[in-house]
């Protein structure tokens, strides 16, 4: 009883409940004769088991006598034992499973006692584990969302004063003086608008000199490639300063004057809003394609642009990124085509299959976002048409409700299509949303765990490959994929039997791993494509 008490006490400060049911049935032989047959817990199924995955169909038929027992337990049928019983884990009003225990003959009543507190005790100690758990959660939560929450309201409300004042802007067709007046009401400085060559365009405030002094030319131009490099307002003497213009073209110039340099994040989000509204005015009054405009929202789109900024700028365009979008990378069309030849052959598939009409180039691949829903093989094929018949491979992202996730929809559609770079000729759709327990293994946002877990299991072999140059790992990978039947994997790796024999005693002197337990393959072939995941989340990221 003594050692039950301590028992209890290590139970009861230990959070893990799988801790927990290792720590009861560990003890089980120095309570007497009785031999540890299993645990199962509702909801989780087999915690420990005595044997191996011979005895699958045993812990079944046993799944199979729970069903009858009350939440008291009771007698229960184990093959080989004269005696066994299922005792209940449980606390105050929780039935959470069994311990099953088993004897070559009824053990004595007191070691029967001793066995039901110990099981009782594991009841009590597990649900205490699990409360302290959702408490500690709930807890984070609360407090991560109440910041989250007082952060998100405060720049919400400024963000939605700065959108309506600057929507109200360009639904008015107002120009450079209107949008220079709205922004010197939102934050309260001084605003210049200048051309791209530093011509006076609108000034609102106080401060405007007499004849504006032109800015030296050299300077101006420092000032507008440091303004390209950060794509974000940036302070130049004086003033802080916001391009106006798609990338790489500058159409005009945004300026707050600032001396003391007072201005912060929110002057800079503001600014940053005006310089999107007069960008889209300065290209409409300089007569720019809007379809220049489509790829410039779609680029910014798919790089994380702000929600605010990009559903003004949709707007402007007649575009509705209210609704769900997806991407889709168009990959392996025609090596060596003209990109541009590439946006206008999807552009028009796109159009004809009814897809959408937002594309981007990105990396030498265009990539189309769209509120469409598997029309994939038409929009393949219609591509395919267009360059008459040859590959093409395209990669499904997710369906996402806001315009902040459609770079997320984007990675997904580069990973699919980098996790299944093995797969060769045409025919290929790979969508994210299927990829199984790759796309399980690629949205882990511990991704340093998962490398841990690979080197765990193939560390040894991956080094032996680095420096003998061989091909363990990826053999390994085959053979597990095959069902570690010999034919197929020969087949797949196209090498002689004897050959893949040898290999496989290779691998398990290097790796140290018995490839006859279940339990070992399970772990290897999961490890194998974590690694196959790994090196594709790389690849999209580029």
């Amino acid at each position: 009883m003594r050692s039950l008490l301590a028992l209890s006490m290590v139970m009861a400060e230990c959070d893990d409940p799988d801790r927990i049911v290792h720590l009861a049935v560990t003890s089980i032989p120095s309570l007497g004769r009785s031999r540890f047959h299993g645990a199962y817990l509702n909801g989780t199924g087999w915690q420990q088991v005595r044997g191996a995955a011979d005895e699958a169909d045993a812990h079944d038929d046993l799944e199979t006598q729970f069903a009858v027992l009350s939440v008291a337990g009771g007698a229960v049928a184990v093959l080989g034992e004269a005696w066994a019983w299922a005792y209940p884990l449980r606390s105050l009003g929780d039935h959470l499973g069994y311990l099953v225990v088993g004897a070559a003959a009824e053990p004595s009543s007191g070691e029967q006692f001793l066995l039901r507190v110990l099981a009782q005790q594991t009841g009590i100690a597990i649900t205490n584990a699990r409360r302290r758990t959702r408490q500690r959660a709930t807890a984070d939560q609360l407090r991560v969302a109440n910041t989250a929450l007082a952060q998100t309201v405060a720049t919400l409300r400024y963000s939605t004063n700065i959108h309506e004042r600057l929507a109200a802007v360009a639904a008015a067709g107002e120009g450079p003086e209107g949008i220079a007046e709205a922004l010197h009401e939102l934050t309260g400085y001084p605003i210049v608008v200048e051309d791209r060559h530093g011509n006076l365009r609108a000034w609102a405030g106080s401060g405007r000199p007499g004849p504006c002094p032109r800015q030296e030319h050299a300077d101006r131009e420092e000032m507008l490639r440091e303004s390209a490099r950060t794509a974000r307002p940036v302070r130049h003497h004086d003033r802080v300063v916001m391009p106006a213009g798609p990338p790489g073209e500058v159409l005009g110039v945004l300026a707050l004057v600032d001396p003391d340099g007072a201005a912060g994040p929110q002057e800079f989000t503001a600014l940053e809003h005006a310089a999107t509204v007069l960008a889209l005015r300065l290209a409409r009054l300089n007569g720019l394609a809007e379809d220049r405009l489509g790829r410039d929202l779609a680029d910014a789109l798919l790089a994380g642009a702000d929600e605010e900024t990009a559903l003004t700028r949709a707007e402007t365009l007649g575009y509705d990124l209210r609704r769900a979008h997806r991407a889709v990378v168009v990959a392996e069309v025609s090596p060596g085509a003209d990109v541009e030849e590439l946006l206008d052959a999807v552009r028009d598939a796109a159009h004809d299959v009814g897809v959408g009409s937002l594309l981007a180039v990105r990396d030498g691949e265009v990539v189309v976002l769209t509120n469409a829903d598997r029309p994939w093989p038409h929009l393949q094929a219609a591509i395919r048409r267009r360059f008459g018949g040859g590959p093409c491979r395209l990669g499904v992202g997710g369906k996402y409700d806001r315009p902040a996730d459609f770079s997320r929809s984007y990675h997904e559609a580069r990973l699919a299509l980098r996790l299944q770079a093995r797969y060769e000729g045409e025919g290929k759709i790979i969508e994210f949303d299927r990829l199984g327990v790759y796309r399980l293994l690629a949205e882990i946002e511990d991704q340093d765990g998962v490398e841990r877990f690979v080197h765990e299991w193939l560390g040894a072999l991956l080094d032996y490959d680095e420096h003998r140059r061989s091909d363990l790992v990826m053999t390994l990978s085959r053979y597990l994929e095959c069902g570690r039947g010999y034919q197929a994997t020969t087949a797949a790796l196209a090498i002689h039997r004897s050959t893949l024999k040898y290999r496989i005693q290779r691998i398990r002197e290097i790796s140290g791993h018995d490839l006859n337990d279940p339990d070992v393959c399970f772990n290897l072939q999961l490890a194998t494509r974590a690694l196959r995941t790994l090196r594709a989340v790389r690849a999209a990221r580029g």
